[in-house]
């Protein structure tokens, strides 16, 4: 991992958890009241007392970066692989512009700007179709290993932002480093997934409001950008290097 800087990752993942507040909050909201969760997804949330809200949070979220880490280390256990087979230098710059163009698109998409990343989302779409039947055996939802295993299972859903990152976990190298990037990113989002899932509906509805998604559309476009501008510039920017997200390790 030498050479990786985490930050810019953590940071677009807080920065970009206002799309987590549309695609995981009808869930998360669900734990702050006693009603079931949202019939999107086939799972009921049984019954529980305030107190219980924070640990039924924290196991949920748990699960889904646990997804992450595992998708992580999967890319970065792939491009490590290909690593062996020559052709570096093009490789990784080629993986580097990629990795900061899904973040512009990201940040367009946060700003509804452009919908361009909702056709991304749909590569994950057949991979979802088969993972979601599994909720149901995991009924009722009564403690914290079976809201672990909603998270884990929830951590699949089709996402742009995280496909976003998870470029940027092939870049790192290795299925370590690759599962350390997509834990950082999901260290991110949980701040506000947390609070939504304590504070329920009233947050994400805030959290939608156009002025706040602009806001975080424009920093996540930012880090975007920078990266494509330290890409252009090279070495002679080092400054670049701690807002930038990071390439693959040497």
């Amino acid at each position: 991992m030498q050479g990786i800087n985490l930050l810019p990752v953590f940071l677009v993942g807080l920065f970009g958890s206002v799309h987590c507040a549309g695609m995981c909050g009808g869930i998360v909201s669900a734990f702050s009241v006693a009603a079931p969760a949202q019939r999107a997804f086939p799972v009921a949330v049984a019954t529980r007392t305030s107190a219980q809200v924070p640990a039924r949070v924290l196991s949920y979220n748990a699960g889904r970066i646990a997804s992450y880490m595992l998708a992580g280390a999967l890319a970065g256990g792939l491009a490590n692989g290909a690593r062996t087979l020559g052709g570096l230098g093009a490789l990784q710059t080629a993986g580097y512009l990629l990795a900061n163009l899904m973040l512009v698109a990201l940040g367009l998409h946060l700003m509804d700007a452009w919908r361009g990343l909702a056709q991304v989302e749909r590569l994950g779409g057949g991979l979802w179709r088969r993972l979601k039947p599994l909720g149901a055996r995991l009924l009722p939802i009564d403690g914290p290993a079976k809201l672990f295993g909603l998270g884990a299972l929830w951590g699949w859903l089709p996402c742009g932002m995280v496909y976003s990152v998870l470029v940027t976990a092939m870049l790192s190298g290795s299925a370590a480093s690759g599962a350390t990037v997509m834990l950082a990113f999901g260290l991110g989002t949980l701040p506000m997934l947390v609070t939504m899932g304590v504070a329920g509906a009233a947050l994400r509805a805030a959290m939608q409001r156009r002025a706040v998604r602009i806001g975080a559309g424009l920093l996540v476009l930012g880090f975007g950008l920078l990266g494509l501008a330290r890409a252009a510039i090279g070495d002679q920017a080092h400054w670049l290097d701690l807002v930038c997200i990071p390439g693959m390790a040497p």
